[in-house]
């Protein structure tokens, strides 16, 4: 049973307790990323996680990670296009020690000019890490061709340029701005009761922030192809076509759809790219959910002399996916295997403290496990069926990634 509670400054806290477990996840989230960000300060969402845990007012950086390793605790965080999130995972009897630190971390960092520029150097060999992996950038280049200049077209990490110019008051003018009150969610799981609540409300339930300025930017989108020469043994392709915002009513249907077309090793698109045509070793579709769009991407790798077959392949299946539609074995068998996986993924706290989160800073709702499971039962093949017709246009993005740095001729129309 997951119980709500709205502290008096608008604090949001969701606690489900699971008595069966010794651990409690205890995560932080604040309802901004790098889609909250401007051309002058993308990547502050995420540098400004990464100074979290340089130091406080009464801890060293070390002393932060000593806490959680002189309990055996966990203690991490992310950040992503429209959240950031700090948590801690530590047994039962050290949940109110974790708190604790957690509320010291983002009320007392003293954001530190040489932690500062060591950390900056940090990122920028994330940065340089991420240029490495072409199979990752393709993907930030696909959300620039569908996006273009909106912030959701932005990549998390930042630039060099970017990072160069924050300094401590930077920071702290964009946690007075972003991390307001009713900006953040407190997501408690685990072997943990509601008095519990009352301890998160003595830490997070009284402070102020600034207002958000922030007005309502709803993205649209675009059909583009961006491409970059890079040399690399492979040629990494994606394609995205306008998918579905969170808690969208169809949302099952294109989870399905996805699923069959490329969630699997059983999907479409693994068996005739990889395993009858031997044409790519990676080759896979997802969607992203954002709260006001979403994308369905295919992506594939594959050497550049064999790009114009995997686009073709790709095409002939979304072809044939359109005119002959969902099976009822592939409907049945993605039906059980979301069941499946859904239930597998809450036997962990960290699951649970992360799905409820997320649920209360998007969609302000928790649905109960009988009422996913009757959604996903509720999905027929018509319902995807007329979904793929719908998302398989030739309105769809293109990001490569090729020693070459050229579309083939299938892919420049």
């Amino acid at each position: 049973m997951i119980k709500k509670y709205t502290c008096q400054n608008g604090v949001r806290v969701v606690l489900e307790n699971i008595p069966t477990v010794r651990s409690v996840a205890i995560g932080v989230w604040i309802g901004t990323g790098s889609r909250n960000e401007n051309p002058q300060n993308n990547g502050i969402s995420h540098f400004l996680e990464h100074m979290f845990f340089k130091g406080t007012k009464t801890r060293s950086a070390r002393e932060i990670a000593e806490s959680f390793d002189s309990i055996g605790g966990q203690v991490n965080a992310f950040t992503s296009k429209e959240y950031t999130c700090y948590y801690a995972k530590v047994l039962d009897t050290h949940a109110d020690f974790a708190l604790e630190i957690l509320s010291d971390m983002f009320f007392h960092s003293t954001f530190d000019e040489e932690e500062l520029k060591k950390e900056k150097k940090v990122v920028y060999e994330e940065i340089k890490m991420y240029e490495d992996t072409p199979d990752d950038i393709v993907h930030d280049l696909l959300s620039k061709a569908v996006y273009e200049t909106h912030p959701l077209g932005y990549p998390i990490l930042g630039s060099e340029e970017t990072l160069d110019t924050f300094t401590g008051e930077t920071l702290k003018n964009y946690m007075h701005e972003m991390y307001t009150p009713e900006n953040v969610v407190i997501s408690i799981a685990g072997n943990v009761t509601e008095p519990f609540i009352k301890e998160v409300e003595k830490y997070f339930g009284s402070y102020q922030a600034g207002t958000s300025t922030q007005t309502e930017n709803i993205p649209i989108f675009h059909s583009n192809r961006i491409t970059r020469k890079k040399e690399t043994e492979q040629a990494h392709l994606c394609l995205g076509f306008e998918g579905l915002k969170v808690g969208h009513e169809d949302i099952y249907s294109l989870i399905i759809l996805n699923n069959v077309l490329g969630g699997s090793m059983s999907s479409r698109l693994f068996q005739e790219v990889r395993e009858q045509r031997g044409l790519a070793y990676s080759v896979f579709s997802y969607h992203s959910s954002y709260q006001d769009s979403g994308i369905l991407t295919i992506y594939g790798g594959t050497g550049a002399k064999q790009l114009d077959l995997l686009f073709e392949t790709i095409q002939e299946t979304l072809e044939k996916f359109k005119k002959e539609g969902l099976t009822e074995k592939e409907l049945s068998n993605c039906k059980e295997q979301l069941k499946g996986s859904l239930m597998l993924s809450l036997e962990s706290t960290n699951s649970r403290m992360s799905r409820n989160g997320k649920n209360e800073l998007l969609l302000k709702r928790h649905r109960s496990l009988d009422e996913i499971v009757e959604q996903i039962d509720q999905v027929t093949k018509e319902s995807v069926d007329r979904l793929a017709n719908s998302t398989f246009t030739d309105q769809y993005s293109v990001s490569l990634i090729s020693p070459v740095g050229e579309l083939p001729n299938s892919l420049k129309s």
